[in-house]
Formats: structure tokens, sequence, C-alpha cells
């Protein structure tokens, strides 16, 4: 059979395995895997733009950084290709320049010459110069003296009129006031005037002439003030021979102007004080009076317009009314009006007392300054003839002088505007200068040994409660709060004040309430005070505390307390509160407080509520109490239950009713006194102070509170004793019944507690704190008690548990009657285990009616847990 061929084609005949395609895909491949290539900037070569050969300083480092691509040795090659460059341009440069470098020297040749030619006549054109300056210059100095001289010309013309006018204004002035010149006749003006002397009227002058009087008068001052202004010019610069001539011409002027402007103005203020004038002429007269007010501050004769006012008005009537035996005399009554009342004499005793409240001495801006006619209210009578006296002058000062001081106040207004005007000598000061200094002087004068005597300390507090009344009053009366501080900061009223020597009726009352309270600090003891109590002192038990609180009080009573001693008498209630303190320790007997001689108390966790009688180890057993306690030590627990009752009552009383008083009055009292601008409104720093101190008194009621739950706690556990004979009493007993009532001892469990509350009787020691501390007593004293009644219980059943084993190793008696013996004990047991879960739960039916949580207290659960359980654990 023939084989046949497959037919070739060119293609296959040439490459049967088709290598060529296999070597085209591997070289696309191999293209394809190749990284992409990045063309890399290449950093231009050097030349002179070269941004490090153009900086100020070469900086190697950076230099070498920016060609970090280049090798060492080719950027040294390169380097050297610049410096032949830079030299090859150097070379170029020096032969382009070196012809016109060689020909400079011979271009200047000849120059020197042409140079000396041109000097001379420089010479000649500067010598012209300075001839030309030389004769301006004189010109110059011509032009400015005769400029200084007309200067001087002109200020010897202007110099001459104000002369001139100085001499007329003394000429006018004279012919105004009826002063003959020396130089001749007066002027002939003296002839339209209406009056022919200015120094007082007639009583035939009608009203016409009396207005101009006035008002002539203010013209005057007009005049007189415009010619003091041209003397001051005068006197500027250099002192003036003719004003220095006529000096004693405005001098007669001066007090001519004065005389007769005090004259009218006295006229005119004692014609206002009479009251017989009709309301024309009271119209006629304030007008005068307004004027001559006005003239005055023009003048600025602001303290001879008081003078006057002091010698005319009020002098006369301060000497009749201030003389030694003025508050023994009687006195003219004025209009009656409401009286301002002191002290509030029908307040009641049991009211909260009113802290004192004097009147403010400045008043708004807004309440009595805006009434021109204000009344200043009136001091309370009754007993009290010194007040009498100050409404009297009260009464003169605002019917004579208050109209007054309003119009003063009115005309000095550009005082008035002064931000601090108290300190300013400048405007009338009526109040301060007149009414007041006159006032206090004739006070301090007159009645200075009746009015300062601190030897009578109620008598002095009266009269320094009734005078500062008055001063409130009186500044009442001010026109404006500036005429009131200006009143308060008169040496006067500052040399008023010194007279009161309130540091001396200090010491007087200080040594009556410390002499007091010692007396009754050295004689009294810690034992609560027996029969009938004052009403201020019922809440305290002893009449030490009583005491001290009667001394607190009197410090801030408004019979004693004086506004101006408050921070002594607030220094002084600490020092008795502290002192309270020093004697209570000082009379508290001694005692321990070392919790380890006590019993245990609530928070010592004998048993948790899930452990068994048998988990208890011997080692946490604690040793037993005495057994009981002989009369002795029982009356002096009485005793001592009595004396820390009494303590912790007091100091509980006197801490929250000081707090009281501090709130409702010393605060109040005290708040001018701490103001403070950094410190809240409501918060008051005399609060600190007061706190730490109460603090430190009321750090004994810990200790004494442990020691009364000692005493009520070993008291009570003494009852428990009757628990470790309980199961001899039940074998011994013949009746076999179950218990179905608590033992005897139960209810004499927490009867100690009760007997101290007064819960049984009615009488305890501690009976005032039974609404604050009979819970967490009750509750220590439990909790106490719950643990001695646990070890009582475990040691009863140790006891059982070794009778058990001990009757379990001897060998069994003789019986009769079979296994009876061993049937009563179980039966025995029982009845054990039930009564001790009578009793238990029967203590806590006690403790609740004390308020004690029964079901809280984990050692209440262990002891119940210990009642349920068998008395005997069989499964040993």
């Amino acid at each position: 059979m023939d084989l046949k061929s497959p037919i070739a084609t060119p293609s296959t005949s040439r490459d049967p395995f088709e290598l060529e395609r296999l070597a085209d895909e591997l070289e696309a491949r191999e293209h394809s895997l190749d990284p992409p290539v990045h063309d890399l900037p290449l950093y231009p070569s050097l030349a002179h733009d070269n941004p490090f050969f153009t900086a100020t300083v070469f900086d190697v480092e950076e230099f070498l950084l920016s060609r970090v691509h280049t090798s060492l040795p080719d950027l040294r090659a390169e380097l050297r290709d610049y410096l032949s460059v830079l030299k090859e341009e150097l070379v170029q440069l020096i032969n382009d320049d070196y012809e016109a470098f060689i020909s400079l020297s011979t271009d200047l040749r000849g120059e020197g010459a042409r140079l000396d030619r041109l000097k001379w006549p420089l010479g000649d054109l500067k010598s012209q110069i300075l001839e030309s300056r030389r004769e301006l210059s004189i010109v110059q100095d011509a032009i400015q003296g005769k400029l200084k001289k007309r200067s001087s010309l002109r200020d010897e013309k202007t110099y001459l009129h104000l002369l001139l006018k100085i001499s007329e204004s003394v000429g006018r002035l004279e012919s105004l006031l009826l002063i003959a010149s020396p130089d001749g006749p007066s002027s002939p003006e003296l002839s339209s005037l209406p009056l022919k002397s200015i120094g007082g009227p007639s009583e035939e002058n009608d009203d016409r002439p009396r207005g101009n009087r006035a008002k002539h008068l203010v013209r005057v001052a007009a005049e007189y003030t415009q010619l003091l202004y041209h003397v001051s010019k005068a006197h500027s610069d250099t002192r003036s021979a003719f004003v220095d001539e006529i000096q004693w011409r405005i001098s007669r002027i001066q007090s001519t102007l004065s005389s007769d402007l005090d004259h009218l103005f006295s006229d005119t203020v004692s014609m206002l004080s009479t009251g017989k004038l009709t309301d024309i002429d009271k119209a006629k007269r304030l007008a005068d009076l307004t004027e001559c007010l006005r003239t005055y501050d023009a003048l600025q004769l602001w303290r001879d317009a008081e003078d006057v006012l002091r010698r005319d008005v009020l002098r006369e009537f301060v000497k009749k009314t201030i003389f030694p035996g003025a508050l023994h005399a009687l006195h003219s009554p004025f209009i009656p009006q409401t009286p301002f009342p002191i002290r509030d004499k029908a307040a009641a005793p049991d009211t909260a007392r009113t802290p004192h409240a004097p009147i403010t001495s400045l008043v708004s801006q807004n309440s009595p300054f805006d009434t021109a006619l204000a009344a200043a209210p009136r001091l309370d009578e009754t007993d009290n003839p010194l007040a009498v006296l100050y409404n009297n002058m009260l009464a003169f000062v605002e019917r004579d002088l208050k109209r007054i001081m309003d119009v003063a106040e009115r005309i000095g207004t550009r005082v008035a505007q002064q931000p601090d005007g108290g300190g300013s000598n400048t405007g009338f000061e009526i109040l301060a200068n007149v009414v007041w200094a006159e006032i206090a002087r004739a006070l301090m004068d007159e009645l200075g040994s009746t009015l300062f005597a601190a030897g009578r300390p109620d008598e002095f507090r009266r009269n320094h409660e009734t005078t500062q009344t008055f001063i409130g009053s009186l500044q009442y009366l001010a026109p404006s709060p500036r005429a009131a501080w200006a009143m308060a900061t008169h040496p006067t009223f500052l040399a008023f004040e010194r007279r009161w020597q309130l540091p001396v009726y200090f010491q007087l009352r200080w040594k009556e309430i410390v002499t007091r309270l010692e007396d009754v600090l050295s004689t009294s003891k810690l034992e609560p005070e027996s029969g009938p109590k004052k009403a201020d002192t019922k809440s305290f038990m002893m009449s030490s505390s009583a005491a001290v609180w009667s001394a607190i009080t009197t410090c801030w009573d408004r019979n004693v307390y004086v506004p101006q001693l408050a921070h002594r008498f607030w220094k002084l209630t600490l020092q008795i509160l502290s002192r309270y303190r020093t004697w209570i320790e000082s009379s508290l007997p001694p005692f321990s407080l070392d919790p380890s001689k006590h019993l245990p108390l609530a928070n010592d966790k004998l048993f948790a509520p899930g452990d068994t009688p048998k988990a208890v180890s011997r080692a946490s057993t604690p040793a037993p109490q005495a057994e009981g306690s002989s009369s002795e030590s029982i009356a002096a627990d009485d005793a001592l239950l009595r004396q820390c009752a009494a303590v912790i009552t007091d100091v509980k009383s006197l801490e929250s009713q000081t707090w009281a008083l501090w709130h409702n009055e010393v605060s109040q009292m005290l708040e001018p006194l701490f103001t403070d601008e950094e410190s809240p409104a409501e918060h008051v720093p005399g609060e600190d102070a007061l706190r730490a101190v109460l603090q430190k008194m009321t750090t004994f009621i810990p200790p004494l509170s442990s020691q009364v739950v000692n005493i009520l706690t070993r008291r009570a556990s003494e009852a428990l004793q009757p628990v470790r004979s309980m199961p001899l009493q039940f074998r011994a007993m013949s009746n076999k019944r179950p218990p179905a009532e608590p033992s005897f001892f139960v209810a004499g469990l927490l009867r100690p507690v009760r007997v101290f509350f007064g819960l049984e009787s009615g009488g305890g020691s501690g009976a005032s704190l039974k609404e604050e501390l009979m819970r967490p007593y009750a509750e220590d004293v439990f909790e106490a008690v719950v643990q001695k009644y646990i070890f009582y219980v475990t040691a009863m059943r140790k006891k059982e548990e070794s009778l058990r084993k001990l009757k379990k190793g001897k060998k069994p008696a003789f019986s009769l009657f079979g296994g009876a013996p061993k049937e009563d004990d179980g039966r025995d047991e029982e009845r054990i285990r039930q009564q001790m879960v009578l009793d238990v739960e029967a203590f806590g039916m006690d403790a609740e009616a004390l308020g004690v949580d029964v079901q809280g207290s984990t050692g209440f659960k262990s002891l119940h847990e210990m009642a349920i359980a068998p008395l005997i654990d069989e499964s040993g």
C-alpha cells in the first residue's frame, strides 16, 4: 500500500515548527515587560547666570548637593572648563579696553593750565558774593530792628490802653460805690444814682430802690471782675508801677463792695427770717437774695457769704438753743410732724429682732435733692430731751436756711458738676461750713460733758444713736449729694466723731458682758439645769450655755450695739464661742475613746449572712465583757450620760441659733464692713470665720456620741447574760412544752436606749435628741448587741458540741426505759432552737420600733440564720 505524504505548503516547508512566530511573540512579550524609560532632567552647564555664582555668599554644600548626579572627576573637569572660559573672557575684555586705557594719560596732557586759567575769575566772583551777602545782612538787621521797634511800640500802646482801661474802671467803680476820688470831685453819674448811701437803706425807701441796690451791686461786681482781669494782665510779664500806685484804691473798692454786699445780704436774710412779709415782698426779697449770692459767686467770696449767715442767722439761735442746761430746759415747740422712731418699743419679745438701720447719710440723687423744700425726718421725743433739742434745730434749719442752701446750690452749678467736690475749696458749702460747723462746735463746747459721757453706757449709746439720727436728718436737708459729702468730710465733723470715744464704750460693754459670762462659767458644771427657764434660753439644758447665748445676743442687742463698733462686737462674738468650747473641753470628765476598749459597733462585722456556726473560727471570738456593773459604776454612767446629752444638746442648739442670728441680723449689720468687689454679693467673708469657730465647737459631738453609744451598748449587753444558761434552764424544766413567747430578757435588750431617749418615762437624759439622734444611736447599739448575741450563741453551740462529744465517748448506762434520755436530748435541743428563734425575732421587732433597718443589717441576718440552724451539727 503506498504511503501518501501530505501536501507541503511553501511556509510549512521553510518553518515547519513556526519558530519565527514564536520568536516574534517572545520578543513582543519581553518588550511589554521592560520598565518605561524616563528622561531625567539634565542640570544646565556652568554659566555666569548660575544662581550659586550670583549669590552674595557662595555656599559650597548647596552647590555640591545640586550636582549630586555628577561624579567628582566630572565636576572637576566641568569647573576647569568654566575657569578657562572665564580667563578667555577676561583676556578679551582687557584687549578691548587696553587702547582706551593707554590713551587716557595722553588725553589729559595740558588740562592743568586750563584749570589754572579757570581759577582766576572764581576769586573775584567769590569776593563779590561775600560783599553782597554782607550788604544784605545789614539791610535785614535794619528791617528787623524796625520791626522790633514797631512791635515794642505796639505793645506799649496796648499796655497804655490797658492802663487807661484800669484807670477808667477804677474811676467808674469809685463813682458807682460813692467813693471820693483823689483826683477831684466824683463823676456826674453820682447824680443819677437813686441812693445817697450804699451803706444801709432807710426805712422810708421803697421797693424800687431796694431792687436797684441789688442790680447796682451786680453791675459793680461785673465791673470789678473786669478790673481784676485787666490788673492780672498788667502784671502778667512784669510788675506795673502804675498798678502798684493805684493798688490801694483797688483794695478800697474791694472792701467797699464787700461791705455793701454783706450789708445788703444780711438785710435781705434778716427780713426773710422774720416771716412777716407778704408774698410779693417775699418774692422780691428772694430775687435780691439770688442776686447777692450770684454776686458772691462771681467775686469768689463764698466764705464771706457764709460768715454773714453764721453771724446774722445761725449763731444767735445756737446760743439760745445750745447751752449747758439745754437738756433740762423747756423749748418752744415747732409745728409737729410725724415722729421719726429711733427704736420700736412695741416689738413683741418672741418676734425676730430688727437689726440696727440708721438713716443713710448720702441719699440718692432722685429722692430729697430734687425737692426744694423736702421736710427732714423728725426724731422721737419720747423721754428724750436731746431729741427735742435736735428737732428744734432741724426745724430752724429747714425754715431759715434750707431755701438759701438750695439757691446757692443752683447758682454754683459749675462747682457742683466737679467729679469730686468734697475736697474742693470753691463754691458754697453752707451746710458744712455754717450749719454743721456752728452746731457741732456748740455741742462739743456746751454739752460735751453730758453728750460724750462714755462712763454711763446706756445714756451714752442713746445719745450716740440720737445724734447719728440727727446727722442723717440734717444731711437729708442737703441740696445735693456733694453738699452732704462735704459735711461728712469736714474737719469739724471728724473732730466731732472722735469725741465719742467709742473704744471706751466698747471696753465698758466688753467688761459687762465678759464678767457676767465668766461668773456663770466659773460656778456652773456640766449638769442640766432644773427649774423654770427663760423664754429665750429654754432650748438649752445647761445654765452656762444659756449664759453664752445671752452674751452673744447682748452684743447685737439694739440697746448695746453701735454700728461703728461692728467689727469689735463681731470679734467678741467669735471669742465668746471659742471660750465656750474651751470651757466644755476643760469641764468634760476624762474618758477613753479607744475603739479597742469598747464593744464592736455597727461597722464591725463578725459574721456574714452565709456563714454557719461551724465556720466561725476560735481566733475571731471576742473576749467577753464584765458580767455585771456595780451601783457606783451605774451612777457614774448615769452622770456621764446626762453630761454628754446636755453638751450635745446645747452645742447643737447654740450652733443653730447662732446661724439664725447670723442670717437674720448680723450679716446685714456687717455687710458694709466686708464689702468687696471681687467677692459675690451673696457671700460675706465673716461667714467663713463663724463657720470655722462653730466647726471647732462641734468637734465634741462625735466622741461624746461614741461615749453614749458605748454606755448604752454595755448596759444592753448585760441583759444578754441569760442566753448562756438557756440549755441548762430548758433541761431542768419539768414542763416539756414547746415555747410560745420570747424569753424575759429580750425586752430589756434595748431598754437602755428607750430610757435614754425618754420613750418609757418621758424624762430621759437624751429626750431633746430623740428626733435627730435616736435612730443612729439605736442602730449602733443594735449592731453591737447583735455581735454580742452572736458571741454568746457561738459559745453556747461550742459548749453543746463539747458535751455531745463527751457523752458519745462514755458507755451508755443501763436504763429501764431504753432510749428515753437520747430522745429527751433531741426534744430539748429543738425547744432551745425554737426559743432562740422567738427571741431573735422579738429582738428585731423591738429594734424596728426604734427606727432601725433590721432587714438591711448583715449581722442580724447572721444571727437569725444561727438561730434557725440546729443547735448541734449532726454531720460531725
